[in-house]
């Protein structure tokens, strides 16, 4: 794992020399990175990947050296892409993407990829939310009460989906495993899924995951090999579509955001790296070193 670096250093010193990926897959996707970062795509979760995770989503921030990496690696890539489970907008807020010199083809996949932002146009794209999700926001304030595992629960409204936070719980991982019964139930009776990742569950349509909405991307933009970090179980169905596009031929570089709460992930990636901060070293590295 990265070692760990100061969060105040400059973010225009040298990153340091890039990891060596433990597998030949990762090592393949790499090199194939570097010698033709014009056909590369950069795929990157959100929370817990470029931001911290904080207690209170609505205080979650990128990094505050992202940027200054996304900026010095998207002139060099076919494109720059954020999958996150929030809305594109509230990515976008949270990120500080809007506006920012070099981002201009840097995409946002909201919600899975059901909406998408386009930095060149800095609108979002968006279908009707399904309608399960308006019986389920109704109905999920008295569930949460009649489970007894309620208290210091948090419901974060995505429009498309509702997450239910239980890291300010008494004990969250007891909660979190307490509602997990009750929310499965409330999400099937009207169509959703129930997605769980780091002390949250999300109830959300079906069909709405990272991995199809990075193949989607794949193929739209024609890239020819692919980074995609991660740190959540959220994060899996990405992880599994790079293995995909691995069998097809397609190189690409699995990296874990590391984390002591998700190990599904470490196991499974090419480079574990020390939180958001590991990855803002990463990408300057791979800036650095791109022909």
């Amino acid at each position: 794992m990265a070692s760990h670096q100061d969060p105040t250093m400059d973010p225009h010193s040298h990153p340091g020399p890039l990891p060596t990926p433990s597998t030949k897959p990762g090592r393949d996707g790499l090199a194939a990175i570097l010698a033709r970062p014009a056909r590369a795509l950069v795929a990157l979760d959100f929370d817990g990947t470029l931001a911290p995770i904080v207690p209170d989503p609505e205080q979650a921030r990128a990094h505050p050296d992202a940027l200054s990496a996304l900026t010095a690696l998207a002139p060099k890539v076919a494109a720059i892409a954020v999958i996150t489970g929030r809305p594109a907008d509230v990515a976008v807020r949270y990120g500080g993407f809007a506006g920012v010199p070099g981002l201009e083809h840097l995409v946002v996949l909201g919600h899975y990829g059901a909406e998408r932002w386009d930095a060149v146009s800095g609108e979002v794209t968006a279908p009707e939310p399904h309608p399960g999700v308006a019986a389920v926001r109704a109905e999920l304030p008295g569930v949460l009460a009649g489970s007894g595992a309620g208290q210091g629960t948090w419901i974060e409204d995505k429009g498309h989906a509702l997450a239910v936070h239980t890291r300010r719980a008494a004990d969250p991982q007891g909660t979190f495993d307490a509602l997990r019964a009750p929310l499965t139930d409330l999400a099937t009776h009207h169509g959703l899924i129930v997605e769980p990742g780091r002390m949250v569950l999300e109830l959300r349509p079906p069909g709405m995951d990272k991995g199809v909405a990075l193949l989607d991307y794949v193929r739209d933009l024609g890239a020819e090999s692919v980074l995609y970090a991660g740190d959540d179980l959220g994060d899996l169905p990405a992880y599994t579509a790079i293995d995909k596009l691995r069998s097809d031929g397609t190189p690409g570089l699995l990296v874990c955001s590391g984390s002591e709460e998700v190990t599904e992930l470490s196991e499974r990636a090419d480079v574990v790296v020390d939180g958001p901060e590991g990855v803002v070293r990463l990408l300057r590295a791979i800036a650095d070193q791109s022909t």
